[in-house]
């Protein structure tokens, strides 16, 4: 099955692979999403929509098993102030749903801003744009893919 998010790949020229697995409506986590695609939650970045005061909408993607550092963003990004968007505003915003927003060909070309942790991997998983398939890509790809600049924006959940 291909999304749009593997079409814009595709007309990169850039490899991936994808990963289908089974969808719980109640549990959307990227944890979770992990053990069912078995990989380590640290692998499965996920992608956040959030608007800055200067900026308007950005796109946040960081591990699964971490929190988003707003204000890392807003320093990374050129804003004062960042907070994510209400989950109402995330598909019309994105054309996505909760569980399978990607920052490959969203509804407009929004800046992504993607944590350094990604470059410790040969390979990461991205949703592919709906619940129940990830894209396996190595981050390179990836950053090329949606250009994103790359900084500490992830902080663990505990912080």
């Amino acid at each position: 099955m291909k999304t749009n998010a593997a079409r814009a790949l595709d007309k990169l020229g850039i490899a991936y692979e994808l990963l289908e697995y089974e969808v719980n409506p109640d549990d959307l986590a990227a944890e979770s999403v992990a053990a069912k695609i078995g990989l380590e939650p640290e692998r499965v970045f996920k992608t956040l929509v959030a608007r800055g005061d200067r900026t308007g909408v950005i796109l946040a993607v960081i591990p699964g098993n971490m929190h988003l550092n707003l204000k890392a963003l807003a320093a990374l990004s050129g804003n004062r102030k960042v907070e994510t968007v209400p989950l109402k505003e995330v598909q019309p915003l994105t054309g996505y749903i909760r569980g399978g927003v990607t920052a490959l060909a969203c509804k407009k070309d929004y800046p992504v801003y993607v944590d350094e942790l990604i470059e410790l991997f040969d390979t990461i998983t991205i949703s592919a744009g709906m619940r129940g398939l990830q894209i396996l890509i190595t981050p390179t790809d990836y950053i090329q893919a949606v250009q994103g600049t790359v900084g500490a924006i992830a902080q663990d959940k505990e912080s």
